[in-house]
């Protein structure tokens, strides 16, 4: 329930939940107000409500629909006080304080009328407590006893019990029987949500919530964030986990391992068993709310697909045999010492997980300098979001994200690139749509119509529909009518940045070339649209930019995060709240692992293996000589493996055989490999070609911190121990012992003091610091001890900012007679990047394939109807799948999510990468799409070797760990 105190908490020193205050906070900098509370002297801001200043005071007044993460709403007649002076009893929640009121909270009065009200809400409520799984934590039955509630007078009559309750979703149920209409369900999907799904139907007795038209849960507009659920005071609407497995009895709180907003939760347990997840107030990335996935879809780690067993096998054609520990570990340092001595030390390498700790990562790529001796590690932030870190380093300084995601609450305009952050990042979706509704502007650049663009209560002021692969066209567009008709502020430039840089600019940007009027038909964009985007967003206040892998999944991927940042510069939207330019992380430590030196040219802290003092410190640490030449990416060791010169890989929790481009590719490059380590929950799709499975752990099962998009370090807090007897980082440890090179940690945060020891941005981490003051965010230094919520104030970290030219050059990648349409690929709010974890769950009932987005237009030329099986075919390859007709998109674009392995979407993408990076461009492939009868051969022959990879040898003693 919301914000309940239900007395089990064992939360670490320091993390004690803020209570729940009745309302929100009033503005912190007003002028501060004296009043009496049952005789004691408060002083509060201006503002603020009476209900709040009571229980400020320590004074609880009762209360069934008031909390302080909704308005207050004033309808339950429970928090009714007297204030001298003033006729009635008003209620508290929504009267503001004012100097010199005297408020009295308990009278005898006051205490029948609330038995009054409490008797009423009795009479119409089922009396079965010992038997309701809210049992412990109401608070109904709470405030009856608050109240002195000892009888109810009022018997027979009609009444809302027996009523039918609504089970449809897969997480929770609603009983309206139990529902005491205090709105505070409906009232989260508005005000914290903003999907407008719940409604109050009908007036007087007959008021109750409705889903929508009359539809049950699952079939209405909820998107199943959980809002509801955690502010319902009543067992009206609560989790089936709860129903089943009763009360937790004790929390843990901890991150979520999903997107990289990072949402804190209290994992509430019974034992060793998770009963549900509920976000926690204090978090500071989500304030108390989640999603769907963070929320409900835990379950995975319990999965029956579940491995638990290391597992080894000498050819990728044979079934898996069961092993002990000792048996893997051995053959993994056996195998990978052979590769070395006939092919060469640089014959094998690594894959840092960004689904893994920065502990984990930071150690992988230890093991593979350190151990393997070379610098051939990769990860798949650099197949997502490398781009990030080459553009904003060249331009700030530094390669992350400008803000804090509170920042969004102070931005007059918003823009939003390349980016679905209601599907993607739904709690920071969220909160746009939040600020949106409160008066900011919104311009939305994306191919398709997202749900920024239109949803309830929500509209982009401009979308700019680019065609696909035209980011730094219109990028340049906007920046020649800011050059062009003067909105340049000119004394940030002067102070902050590069004089000759921006001259040089300036006057790129302002050749006709680049014009809207050039580049519309370049691009598909309306000019007058692009102009009035560009004078919204240079004129209209604090202008924050947000963006995704719609921009950096490119072949200009890099290009376009320069120019993002030359219209912040050029503009003055850096160094404050309300401005910046934003990454939203598609992982949930895609910045860690990007930080912990994942890539093949950077030590932790992003800084190059050949510069001498930084290899100094870590080969004084280490006590190795290290490489300085950088090592391979994922695309040269696949090149590499297809030679015949690479031959073993270490793959933590990745999945390159799904997730990354031109699938027929990566496969031939694993199948020429020797040994090929797969370190994962489950046997995934890379794993089909794998010689060693070592069981990992799930983000419940170890201890850690992950890394979010706003540079946000949080705590991950192991809740069970690991199923396979190890967790992530022990793994390794035991990897790096077998090859005869043992590191001496006995816990994750003596991993982050060495992190700490040698990367400046992380010197002043630690776990203490974390548990003290719950999160902080990079650089925590000397310099920033608590951590830097707003980058570049007053200055840049290079020094001055540095304006790029940006010329935009045309991706190889065209349509033509062949391949006459562009595909683009995304995710979808119910699941999760390549679905490992989300197909594991009921989530499937929302999303159990992955579909072809087709315009009306190009379905009808082509005689496709909804749900047809269509042939997708490009230069790469083609696949098959089931095609929906979409106005989402326009003519010419498709578009497609990459979920599920059996639609085999990267069979289709192609080796085109960033120029600066070789981030894969993801999102522009030249296709054509056919009817057709059903899968393709290269997805019927892939499933069969498949299912005939996944055999474990009879006697196998199931999953169960040693």
């Amino acid at each position: 329930m919301e914000n309940h105190d239900t007395g089990f908490s064992r939360l670490p020193a320091g993390l004690k939940e803020t209570p729940d205050l009745g309302t929100p906070a009033a503005a912190a900098d007003g002028p501060a107000v004296t009043l009496t509370i049952d005789g004691y002297a408060v002083s509060v801001p201006a503002g603020t409500s009476v209900m709040r200043a009571a229980r400020e005071a320590g004074i609880n007044v009762p209360k069934l629909c008031a909390t302080d993460s909704l308005k207050a709403w004033g309808s339950c007649r429970l928090c009714l006080v007297e204030i001298e002076g003033r006729n009635g009893t008003p209620a508290s929640c929504t009267t503001p304080v004012a100097a010199g009121m005297v408020v009295k909270t308990q009278t005898e009065r006051l205490k029948r009328l609330r038995r009054g009200v409490m008797e009423l809400y009795i009479s119409d409520h089922p009396l079965d407590c010992l038997t309701c799984a809210a049992n412990g934590d109401c608070e109904l039955q709470d405030m009856a006893g608050a109240v002195g509630l000892r009888a109810v007078r009022y018997q027979g009559g009609e009444s809302h019990l027996g009523q039918a309750k609504d089970t449809s979703s897969p997480y929770f149920q609603f009983d309206p029987s139990k529902c005491i209409v205090c709105a505070r369900c409906v009232r989260a999907c508005e005000e914290v949500q903003g999907t407008f799904a719940l409604t109050i139907e009908g007036r007087g007795f007959s008021s109750h919530v409705s889903a929508g038209m009359h539809e049950d849960f699952l079939s209405s507009d909820c998107v199943s964030c959980g809002a509801c659920v955690q502010a319902c005071p009543t067992a009206t609407l609560i989790e089936k986990s709860v129903v089943e497995s009763g009360q937790p009895e004790h929390a843990v709180v901890t991150t979520c391992a999903y997107c990289g907003v990072g949402c804190s939760f209290r994992a509430e347990m019974k034992g060793t068993e998770l009963v549900r997840m509920v976000p926690w107030k204090d978090g500071k990335a989500n304030h108390g709310h989640s999603c769907v996935k963070g929320r409900f879809a835990w379950g995975y780690a319990n999965h029956p697909d579940r491995i638990t067993t290391p597992m080894v096998r000498r050819s990728i054609d044979e079934p898996w045999q069961v092993v002990s520990w000792d048996e893997a570990l051995a053959h993994v340092a056996r195998e990978f010492r052979r590769i070395q001595d006939r092919y060469g030390r640089g014959a094998i390498g690594g894959l840092t997980s960004s689904r893994c700790t920065n502990e984990e990562t930071y150690l992988v790529q230890k093991l593979v300098r350190a151990v393997f001796g070379n610098n051939n590690v990769d990860t798949c932030a650099r197949v997502c979001h490398s781009p990030t870190g080459y553009g904003l380093k060249t331009a700030f300084g530094t390669s992350a994200g400008t803000q804090d995601f509170d920042s969004v609450d102070a931005a007059d305009v918003i823009v939003v690139i390349g980016a679905n952050p209601t599907d993607g990042h739904p709690v920071f979706g969220s909160r746009i749509k939040r600020r949106v509704r409160a008066g900011a502007k919104l311009i939305v650049i994306d191919p398709r119509r997202t749900d920024l663009v239109r949803s309830p209560h929500v509209a982009a002021d401009v979308h700019l529909p680019l065609r696909p692969g035209t980011n730094v066209a219109v990028m340049n567009a906007l920046a020649h009518v800011i050059v062009t008709e003067g909105l340049v502020d000119r004394a940030f430039v002067a102070e902050r940045c590069d004089e000759a840089a921006f001259e040089a600019w300036a006057a790129f940007v302002a050749e006709p070339r680049n014009a809207p009027e050039a580049i519309g038909p370049v691009a598909g964009v309306d000019p007058e649209a692009i102009r009035t985007a560009a004078r919204l967003y240079a004129t209209g206040g604090n202008g924050a930019i947000y963006y995704g892998l719609g921009v950096t999944e490119h072949s200009q991927g890099t290009t376009t995060v320069m120019a993002m940042a030359n219209l912040a510069m050029a503009t003055g939207n850096l160094g404050r709240p309300g401005v910046g330019v934003n990454p939203l992380r598609g992982q949930n430590n895609v910045q860690g692992s990007c930080d912990m030196g994942s890539f093949p040219h950077e030590f932790p802290g992003y800084r190059h293996v050949s510069d001498d003092a930084t290899r100094g410190i870590f080969e004084s640490l280490w006590g190795v000589t290290l490489d300085s030449e950088p090592g391979l990416r994922i695309p040269n060791m696949l090149d590499a493996a297809v030679d015949g010169s690479f031959r073993g890989l270490y793959v933590q929790g990745e999945d390159i055989a799904q997730s990354d481009p031109d699938t027929q590719h990566v496969v031939a490059g694993l199948r020429a490999m020797e040994c090929v380590v797969v370190q994962d929950l489950f046997l995934n799709e890379t794993a089909n070609y794998a010689h060693v499975f070592l069981p990992g752990s799930s983000f419940l099962e170890k201890d850690g911190t992950f890394t979010n998009a706003e540079r946000r370090i949080n705590r991950v807090r192991r809740v069970m121990p690991p199923k396979a007897g190890k967790a992530d980082w022990e793994i390794t440890l035991a990897v790096a012992a077998a090859m005869g090179h043992p590191m001496a940690y006995s816990h994750p945060a003596e991993i982050m003091a060495e992190i700490a020891a040698t990367t400046p941005s992380f010197s002043g981490v630690s776990y203490e610091r974390l548990e003290r003051e719950g999160s902080v965010q990079w650089p925590c230094n000397d310099t920033a001890p608590h951590g830097t919520p707003i980058m570049h104030i007053g200055g840049f970290a290079r020094g001055r900012g540095l304006f790029m030219i940006t010329e935009y050059v045309a991706t190889d990648e065209r349509t033509g007679p062949r391949f006459p349409l562009l595909l683009t690929t995304g995710r979808i709010l119910s699941q999760y990047n390549v679905g490992a974890q989300t197909r594991r769950t009921p989530n499937l009932v929302w999303h159990g394939e992955d579909l072809l987005e087709i315009n009306p237009q190009d379905a009808e030329n082509r005689g496709i109807r909804e749900g047809d099986f269509v042939r997708l075919t490009s230069r790469a390859g083609e696949t098959g799948l089931r095609a929906t007709i979409s106005g989402r998109v326009a003519p010419g674009v498709v578009y497609t999510t990459f979920h599920h392995p059996s639609t085999q979407a990267n069979v289709i993408t192609t080796d085109n990468s960033d120029w600066a990076t070789n981030c894969p461009e993801y999102k522009v492939t030249a296709v054509q799409v056919a009817r057709s009868n059903g899968p393709g051969d290269w997805q019927k022959d892939y499933e069969a070797h498949a299912r005939e990879s996944r055999r474990i040898a009879p006697g196998a003693a199931g999953h169960a760990a040693e």
